[in-house]
């Protein structure tokens, strides 16, 4: 009887949980657009007002040497032995 009482209340849980979300779901949704909104509207203002501050240029030379030099593969560089293996029957 315990297990079908347990059972029972897992049910009801569920659906309630269902019955809530579905009822408060959109209204979450319309909360976190219009936040998201005006923050996007307050960083647009933001821009609007000072358009180069805050701007940092990465494509000056120091940095495009250093990402040059970092992911150049050095051929000369000598990785380890060559082991030749052969099939054995």
């Amino acid at each position: 009887m315990d297990f079908l009482i347990a059972i029972l209340v897992i049910v009801a849980v569920y659906y309630l949980l269902k019955f809530l979300i579905r009822l408060y779901a959109p209204k979450m949704m319309n909360y976190a657009a219009k936040k998201t909104e005006e923050h996007l509207k307050k960083k647009f203002e933001e821009f609007a007002q000072n358009p180069n501050q805050g701007y940092t240029n990465t494509t000056d030379e120091s940095s495009s040497k250093t990402n040059k030099t970092k992911f150049k593969s050095n051929p000369s560089k000598k990785v380890g032995e060559y082991i030749d293996f052969e099939e054995v029957e």
